[in-house]
């Protein structure tokens, strides 16, 4: 038996990392296990590499707006693989970092793959652990488009490493990650074609969407609503997506597949354990993040809740906290959590949507909400508007949900989710001076 650690730790992406971080900074003895790159998902796959390219779209997209407004410029294509060697420096300096912080806490760091033996009792390279506690945070992957010609598809991993921008690109899915696949790659000069069941980001206020949609219209996104792929084939011409709708659609020189993801456990052999799991394979836990076995955990995408970063962050610190700071309530609040979708523009939410408080409100739901045209895209001549929304329930209309898409959402976004998650009235909106002349400025003047 290795060391006698008090904490074992599945996973080194940030839900895993926080928790072993946190928990070696409150004096425990710590193991962590991570065969691939430190980081996970969001790191190196996900939301560093993400906002990279999403930054790389912004500057495209500013190169045409400064001509609009007069810049003697003339917009030119992004070199890929320049850009990529620069976003991929930043991701490694982001691995190292994690490195050598679990160096300096004393973190023993095995790079390869752990499964349990029993509820207390890991194996790893050869080697038994054994803890009185054990967190599982092996995050989720990418569901494959298991369909005829699926293999012909790459998904979101894939895109990160493409050598150059496809000129045209099918994506399958709206939810968050096609629509900011679409809009990075239609800056960057792609033709592109989202094909979906439904509306886009159907699990946000339906406002959202349908506002997304029409700016993603305006900058010649071709969306294909109400269409369920059957399959891919490839001709001379390129590939080409068999749907229910009519006709094959395409060509393209590439196709993404962005229909949702899956939990990473088929390798960690819960049932040496016992660890119950849900409909799609997610382990089921509590508020507390326990799972149906004393003594092991699991948080962050693996467990079915919010898969976003900083709730796996946030969730693994407070478990930390909870088994080695002597706070035994200590556990994530997962309501009212603020959430932005890196789209073209950004759109960002907090708190509940107007169908959610509805529902839970019933007729004393209140909708404030607005249109407005940003001023650079005024002078620009870009003629869409953005959208803001607050979801006021009650007799004193608490804000119960804010909701925006335009530029700068991404930005502005934590400060409301402070005020929502505080309590604020719309009547309190109303009391703050504006800052202008300014987008954020329209949620505290809405009427």
């Amino acid at each position: 038996m290795k060391n006698d650690p008090d904490l074992l730790v599945i996973g080194g992406g940030s839900g895993g990392l926080a928790t072993a971080i946190r928990a070696a900074w409150r004096g425990a003895k710590v193991t962590l296990f991570e065969p691939h790159e430190l980081g996970g998902t969001c790191v190196n796959r996900g939301c560093v590499p993400k906002k990279a390219m999403w930054l790389a779209a912004e500057l495209a997209d500013a190169q045409r707006m400064a001509e609009a407004v007069g810049f003697d410029v003339q917009p030119g294509l992004l070199d890929w693989a320049t850009f990529i060697g620069h976003r991929e420096a930043y991701v490694l300096r982001a691995r190292t970092s994690y490195a050598n912080r679990l160096r300096e806490l004393g973190i023993e760091h095995v790079p390869a793959p752990a499964h349990f033996i029993d509820a207390h009792t890991l194996r790893a390279a050869d080697a038994d652990y054994r803890a009185p506690h054990i967190v599982i945070a092996t995050g989720s992957r990418p569901r494959g488009l298991e369909l005829p010609g699926g293999d012909l598809a790459i998904d979101s991993d894939g895109f990160f490493k493409l050598a150059r921008c496809p000129a045209r690109v099918g994506i399958i899915g709206g939810g968050y990650i096609g629509v900011e696949l679409a809009g990075v790659l239609r800056a960057l000069g792609s033709r592109v074609e989202l094909i979906t069941r439904g509306g886009l980001l159907s699990r946000f206020d339906a406002d959202l969407g349908d506002a997304l949609g029409r700016m993603m219209k305006a900058e010649g996104i071709g969306h294909h609503e109400g269409c369920a792929v059957r399959g891919v084939h490839r001709d001379v011409q390129g590939l080409w997506l068999d749907c229910t709708d009519h006709e094959p659609h395409g060509p393209y020189d590439q196709v993404i597949s962005a229909i949702g993801r899956l939990p990473n456990v088929e390798s960690l052999q819960l049932e040496s354990a016992g660890v119950r799991l849900g409909k799609i394979n997610e382990i089921v836990t509590d508020d507390f993040e326990n799972t149906s076995v004393d003594g092991v955990y699991a948080l962050g995408d693996v467990n079915g809740k919010p898969a976003l970063t900083p709730v796996a962050i946030a969730a693994g610190r407070q478990l930390a906290d909870r088994l080695f700071g002597g706070k035994p309530d200590a556990h994530l609040d997962y309501s009212c959590i603020p959430s932005v979708v890196f789209s073209h523009p950004p759109a960002g939410t907090v708190g509940l949507s107007e169908a959610e408080a509805r529902e839970q409100y019933g007729d004393t739901v209140k909708i404030r909400s607005t249109r407005f045209t940003p001023m650079l895209w005024s002078l620009a001549g870009r003629e869409s508007t953005t959208m803001m929304k607050l979801v006021c329930a009650g007799e004193d209309e608490r804000v119960v949900g804010l909701h925006g898409i335009g530029p700068g959402m991404d930005e502005m976004l934590q400060g409301f989710a402070v005020a929502v998650r505080m309590g604020a009235t719309y009547a309190d909106f109303l009391k703050t001076v504006a800052i202008h002349p300014t987008s954020a400025e329209e949620f505290v003047t809405m009427t």
